[in-house]
């Protein structure tokens, strides 16, 4: 756009050329027109011999001489207006694919037209169309971006939905018969023009039919141009947030942003993925409608399966890459894509929970990586974190050492939760379906909760005593019933030990507070039932042989108010 300085001296120039070849005659001239900031004298009668309109004007004003006449709205301004009184004049000057179209406009506006006048601006205009501007794929885009400017009087004289065709016609040929190089120039050549007048393009290349392919590459270069500062920067780390603080800049974007979302082929698998991440991100930045959010996230979950983390990560990160954005929009993409191979299982008549296809195997593995780089951050929940791990269905994960990997960063990134928030964050996990060196290192990992560690420990034991190699051993599915009744026993038992420990440490209390009373009488020391009952439950309880560390069983025992309940070992 010209800076006001600029366009100044522009109308000064013209304004010094037209006083040159007016002033040259010899006859003084008898009007002024004013064009915007541009005053014009000249001759009525050179001005009558070709514009019906400037007849009109002075043939019906009340005025005895009509010495000024106001053409502001005449379309291209004084510039135009100048090509167009030289023309009156007869004096030569050059019409380009730049002015071409704001000349037609001008000729029909000033009434210059051949019905007027033989030989006229208009038909001039018309036969330069025809001929040189819209005899090329470029010229016609030249002349189709100039119209910009002059609507709706350039719809209406039918120039756009010439170019249009035009246009659309040859870039059909050219997308499947290249003619230069490179290939998608002529994708380049549609980016110059506005949104509106490239979706006219768009839709008139699908209707005669061009290929889903060809219509995305012209739509992925508009964009990149177009929203370059929202679209082009795929690491999202180029751009500040700040950069965009202008509303009105946001909402000429956005407005950008949901007509391209709209002129999308039909076919959800034209885009690349990284394209439609990036495209989504700017959605969410520039809080488009919800409808254009929700073609997005459905045309990524269609093509999922070729994810990346790092488009994972575009699509969760702020420009500068300092938070995270959303999470809501990644985990209704991944629910669209399980429910699609749902789909597709029940269809092909197979157990969706039992086996998964290769596109989930691939999808959950980058589920579970993407997991392991947003537990750093403060931000996510545990709501939100199981809430993205729990969506895809645990026979995708043949073992869940990646999920236990991401777990244990977010534990130890979120240091203070307690036992019950911890046990929350594992829910997710399936401990038996760790490998040995995860187990191993789950046994001795101090950041899981107790229950995690016991069902590891357990697991190993039992293969142990199944005397089985661990290669060998029973599939983690096929023994999950098994374990499930072995860690209730786990539970029975460490409750019977607890309720021991509670019954040795009151009968403890008792004897003390006998003893205590035995010493005062100065009577001899005797057994009492309570002794002989504590010898008998010593020889009864079952972790006599067993750990010696009962640390957190005492922590947990209250022995200030020790419960009266009635005892039973069987």
């Amino acid at each position: 756009m010209a800076t006001p300085v600029r366009a100044n001296e522009r109308l000064s120039i013209a304004m010094e050329r037209t006083g040159q070849w007016v002033f040259s005659q010899d006859i003084p001239t008898d009007v002024v027109v004013r064009v915007g900031e541009a005053n014009f004298s000249l001759h009525k009668f050179m001005l009558l011999a070709k514009s019906n309109y400037i007849r009109k004007l002075i043939m019906e004003t009340k005025e005895e001489d009509l010495a000024r006449i106001d053409l502001s709205n005449i379309p291209g301004g004084p510039e135009i207006f100048e090509k167009a009184a030289k023309f009156c004049y007869g004096v030569n000057f050059e019409i380009t694919v730049h002015n071409v179209a704001a000349l037609r406009c001008a000729a029909e506006y000033l009434q210059m037209t051949d019905q007027y006048c033989d030989n006229n601006l208009a038909g001039r205009t018309d036969d330069f169309l025809t001929q040189v501007a819209l005899s090329s794929l470029s010229g016609a885009i030249v002349v189709l971006k100039s119209c910009e400017d002059l609507l709706p009087m350039a719809e209406d004289l039918n120039i756009v939905q010439r170019c249009v065709d035009l246009v659309s016609f040859n870039a059909c040929n050219e997308a499947n018969f290249p003619s230069h190089s490179p290939t998608n120039w002529w994708t380049e050549e549609l980016s110059i023009l506005s949104v509106t007048f490239f979706g006219k393009i768009i839709m008139a290349m699908k209707q005669r039919g061009a290929k889903s392919l060809s219509l995305a590459s012209a739509i992925i270069t508009y964009t990149e141009r177009a929203l370059r500062d929202l679209v082009r920067d795929h690491t999202g780390n180029g751009t500040k947030s700040t950069d965009f603080d202008d509303s009105d800049v946001r909402t000429q974007q956005r407005e950008i942003l949901e007509s391209i979302v709209s002129l999308l082929p039909s076919e959800k698998a034209a885009f690349p993925i990284n394209f439609l991440c990036c495209l989504l991100r700017s959605a969410i930045y520039l809080k488009a409608s919800t409808s254009c959010k929700n073609e997005l996230e459905k045309r990524i979950s269609v093509i999922l399966e070729h994810v990346t983390v790092d488009d994972l990560l575009v699509l969760s990160f702020t420009y500068d890459g300092e938070r995270l954005f959303d999470l809501d929009s990644v985990r209704r993409i991944m629910s669209g894509f399980v429910e699609k191979e749902k789909s597709t299982a029940i269809f092909n008549g197979g157990d969706f929970r039992e086996t998964c296809s290769t596109a989930m195997l691939r999808v959950t593995k980058t589920v579970d990586a993407y997991l392991s780089e947003i537990a750093t951050y403060g931000e996510v929940s545990i709501a939100k974190f199981n809430g993205i791990a729990t969506i895809v269905p645990k026979g995708a994960r043949k073992v869940d050492d990646d999920l236990y990997r991401a777990i244990d960063i977010y534990l130890k990134s979120h240091p203070n939760l307690d036992e019950i928030e911890r046990e929350k964050a594992c829910s997710a996990m399936d401990p038996l379906k760790l490998s040995p060196e995860a187990r191993l290192h789950a046994s001795q990992n101090k950041r899981l909760p107790v229950q995690i560690v016991l069902h590891a420990l357990y697991y190993d034991k039992l293969k142990l005593r199944s005397g089985t190699e661990d290669h060998k051993g029973p599939d983690a599915v096929t023994t999950r019933h098994q374990l499930q009744a072995d860690s209730s026993l786990i539970k029975e038992n460490e409750d019977l030990r607890s309720e021991l420990m509670k019954m040795k440490m009151y009968i403890s209390d008792l004897q003390k507070t006998n003893h205590g009373t035995t010493s005062a009488k100065g009577g001899p020391k005797r057994h009492t039932f309570f002794s002989s009952m504590s010898k008998t439950l010593g020889k009864l309880n079952p972790f006599r042989h067993g750990s010696k560390d009962t640390s957190n069983i005492e922590d947990a025992v209250d022995i200030t108010k020790p419960r009266r309940r009635r005892f039973s070992i069987s």
